[in-house]
């Protein structure tokens, strides 16, 4: 049997119809996460860390944003990533290094807000530390986190204290 032009396109477009349904219905099961975006969310440095983010962190999936440049996991949400932030200066906040990315840590009650630290732009991550954990967060966000090159690191006080001047006690 010869088919028609008509009933191809018919055809294609019942698919098609089948699929976008599908689509709708598949969105329908995960809300998409409101995240404003940072104040240098369209720098093209942020790219690469953005296709490189994780599908899970701890038992938390990767949610679609309605903003460039931010991520979400978990429903409701139990991390917020946002790249573009501003950079963070000198600081005598804590900072941690977690597989050779450098993170400020500003405690909250109950929400936390982890910067990276020497990397521009920065990259912020609010979170709930009675929710996820910070070690599984900052250890499952370093390799995309280091897409964005490094041009300073934390310095801890052992290291300011190396480059003190010493005085003989009596000179």
């Amino acid at each position: 049997m010869q088919q028609t032009k008509a009933a191809v396109y018919v055809r294609a477009l019942c698919s098609l119809t089948a699929a976008a349904v599908s689509v709708l219905t598949l969105a329908a099961c995960s809300p998409v996460a409101d995240v404003k975006p940072a104040a240098d969310a369209a720098n093209a440095a942020c790219a690469p860390m953005m296709v490189s983010l994780p599908d899970t962190i701890g038992n938390a999936a990767l949610r679609k944003t309605n903003s460039q440049a931010t991520a979400a996991w978990g429903d409701p949400s139990v991390l917020i990533l946002r790249c573009g932030v501003n950079v963070p200066g000198p600081t005598t906040d804590r900072c941690v290094t977690v597989n050779d990315v450098d993170w400020v840590i500003k405690e909250g009650d109950p929400v936390w807000t982890l910067t990276t630290y020497g990397r521009e732009p920065a990259t912020e991550i609010l979170m709930d530390p009675n929710k996820i954990s910070s070690a599984t967060v900052l250890a499952d966000l370093a390799p995309a986190a280091a897409k964005i090159k490094a041009v300073r690191k934390c310095v801890g006080q052992p290291e300011l204290l190396q480059n003190l001047p010493t005085t003989t006690p009596g000179k």
